[in-house]
């Protein structure tokens, strides 16, 4: 019998991007109540780099986080607070349950999905990892639970390319998932032999190097800033590659006065915070004649905002849940990850969205 030829899911159903539009007094009533209720509940928020200011501005007044998805859940876990309230998307929740099992887990809108997480689902990668036995699993953390649970590995953006360097080092095939334009670029640079699902970043795929070339001849004193989830010909015309942290960082130690920046613009709120006397240019998402200059932002992170944040905590709705079992599982691949870390004496943070 032939083998089914498993391959990534179409999504096709993109939300428009809506963000959150707000007056100023309507955003402190906002504020003011959500930090209210936050201490009577013993809560904590945990943002991502991709969300709008305002919710990376309360989770730094409020003593919570501002980061990549893992570093997210790891300060979730250190911290005393019992309610954890993420702010980012879906698979961001699940990592913070499966990291922090013990505590509530909140999101202000269980619809905020990720397309690298809709391309994957569990059984159809389980029948792919199934055809595949004698690979390695390496999966990214934009994934569900469950596929974290089927993997041997899970890696982060900054990490991925030392983990898979030492796998390929030890004879070790890899199976990656679900990005392959990361998976494409982690491949490139250790020569490991991999086989990638093919599924993508609706924001990251959009960049187009011929924008970005016309842009750099506007600005040639600009360096070209790009996270991995974009395609081999953006990437070639990086200056600095890296995960959204490493990014954020560049921003602060290049001497460039002006960069152009190919991945969410949710992060230029830190990049300014890093850099105020910086120019920060978005990446184009279209070349000549495109009719999108710069689309460059995550419909699914732009669900959240102040008013669904403040409608969670006061009905406790959209609460996540990760069956225990698959936690257990899941659990086992970040461990490895964070211990090899701690081995390699190496950052972990970095996610696009991770």
């Amino acid at each position: 019998m032939t083998a089914r030829i498993i391959t990534a899911r179409p999504v096709t159903d993109v939300p428009p991007v809506v963000e959150e539009q707000l007056e100023p007094g309507e955003r402190a009533e906002l504020k003011a109540r959500i930090k209210q209720l936050m201490q009577a509940q013993d809560a904590i928020l945990l943002a991502h780099y991709y969300t709008s200011g305002d919710l990376q501005d309360l989770a730094v007044e409020t003593g919570g986080c501002v980061s990549d998805s893992l570093e997210m859940a790891r300060f979730g876990h250190a911290a005393a607070a019992k309610t954890l309230i993420v702010a980012g998307v879906r698979f961001m929740g699940e990592t913070a349950k499966i990291l922090n099992p013990e505590k509530r887990v909140l999101m202000p809108d269980l619809h905020a999905e990720c397309s690298l997480d809709l391309s994957c689902p569990a059984d159809d990668f389980a029948e792919f990892c199934d055809q595949h036995p004698d690979r390695t699993v390496v999966v990214y953390a934009n994934t569900s639970a469950a596929v974290k649970a089927r993997a041997d590995w899970m890696v982060t953006s900054s990490i991925a390319v030392p983990v898979v360097r030492h796998l390929h080092e030890r004879g070790e095939k890899i199976l990656w998932a679900p990005d392959r334009y990361l998976g494409d670029y982690v491949q490139r640079t250790t020569g490991a032999d991999m086989v990638l699902w093919q599924g993508s970043c609706v924001v990251h795929e959009r960049f187009k190097a011929e924008g970005i070339r016309e842009l750099k001849r506007e600005h040639p004193e600009a360096a070209v800033l790009v996270h991995p989830e974009s395609p081999a010909e953006v990437i070639a015309l990086a200056d600095v590659v890296g995960s959204t942290t490493q990014l954020i960082n560049a921003v602060r130690d290049l001497p460039s006065p002006t960069l152009i920046v190919a991945t969410d613009n949710g992060i230029f709120h830190k990049m300014h915070e890093a850099a105020p006397e910086k120019l920060l240019l978005e990446a184009p998402t279209g070349g000549r004649g495109a009719t999108c200059i710069s689309c460059a932002h995550c419909p699914w992170m732009a669900m959240n905002g102040l008013r669904n944040l403040l409608a969670v905590l006061e009905t406790g709705a959209n609460e996540i849940h990760v069956d225990p079992a698959v936690g257990v599982q899941a659990v086992r691949s970040i461990n490895r990850m964070l211990d090899f870390a701690v081995r390699q004496k190496l950052a972990i943070r970095g996610n696009s969205a991770d």
